[in-house]
């Protein structure tokens, strides 16, 4: 059994909520620039070194600058091609270096296309090859995808090398399981990193707190509530715990918007083992997709 230390090693601090307001559970505004810093200095003293951010985050890579991120592993992604753009090497090339600059460091661990299926269009070739690019000339260790969906990878890797995917992942949502992709990108050498293990803290939230919107999966809801009641397990240990189960998945990325969640987070990694159930996950977009949510 792995070391709660060791553990802690497989999470990587997520900071869409440094540069945006977001996730279902989180009624404030972004994070202050001081709970940023104070988020981040209690995260490399426990021994997490990996930082996940986007260009599309608000201003998150630019706090992260002002704060200081040398000497940790940082991956951040790049947005949708630009309409008019003429030269997309030279767009990739002008984008990663501006974030480079906002995050004041010198190469990235990871970048990622935050919309991966443009690889599958007449500019994916160009696309790829500017990623290939950077990663020749050491700016970046490992490039790679953000999908939404493991139907997403069926295509783009048939057609392309790909060191690195971030996928959705947590307990009702097992398509990565259930697809094969889990199994078949640890067989290939693909680095796997998994968010929204909380589903943006749905999954953390007592019955009665859920919006109306979710209400059409009580059934849902009852199995896992009566499941954690039943184990005696808070849900944030449920949750975390369900994805550390899973040898093939390198980093779990965890979004917090206050020192008090990261600590909490840290907290809840304990050893005990569970039988994890096998009925309680859905495949329906509308619930495990938060984009597709309503109201």
């Amino acid at each position: 059994m792995n070391s709660a230390k060791s553990q802690i090693d497989r999470l990587a601090l997520g900071t869409v909520q440094f540069g945006l307001k977001y996730g279902v559970a989180n009624r404030g505004e972004k994070v202050t620039l001081e709970n940023a810093k104070q988020i981040l200095r209690h995260a490399c003293a426990v021994g997490i070194n990996t930082i996940d951010t986007a260009i599309a985050y608000g201003d998150s890579e630019q706090r992260l600058g002002k704060i200081g991120v040398r000497g940790l592993q940082v991956v951040t992604k790049l947005p949708s091609i630009p309409k008019n753009c003429g030269d997309i090497q030279k767009w990739i090339y002008a984008s990663v270096t501006e974030s480079l600059a906002r995050l004041n460091v010198e190469r990235l661990a990871g970048l990622l296309l935050h919309t991966p299926l443009e690889l599958l269009t007449p500019r994916g070739g160009d696309l790829y090859a500017g990623l290939q690019n950077l990663k020749q000339d050491g700016i970046v260790d490992k490039i790679g995808i953000s999908i939404y969906d493991p139907a997403e990878l069926d295509a783009v890797c048939n057609r392309y090398s790909i060191d690195l995917v971030q996928a959705p992942f947590h307990i009702l949502d097992r398509r990565l399981i259930h697809s094969g992709w889990m199994d078949r990108l640890e067989r290939q050498g693909t680095e796997l990193h998994v968010r929204s293990v909380f589903l943006q803290g749905l999954l953390l939230m007592n019955a009665s707190d859920r919006p109306p919107y979710f209400s059409q999966w009580e059934s849902l809801w009852k199995q896992w509530d009566q499941w954690l009641e039943t184990n005696h397990i808070a849900p944030l240990a449920a949750c975390l715990g369900y994805a550390l189960s899973f040898p093939q998945i390198k980093k779990i990325v965890v979004g917090v918007d206050r020192l008090e969640h990261l600590s909490a987070i840290i907290n809840s990694i304990n050893q005990t083992e569970f039988h994890w159930p096998n009925d309680i996950f859905c495949d329906d977009a509308r619930l495990i997709n938060p984009s597709q949510w309503v109201g």
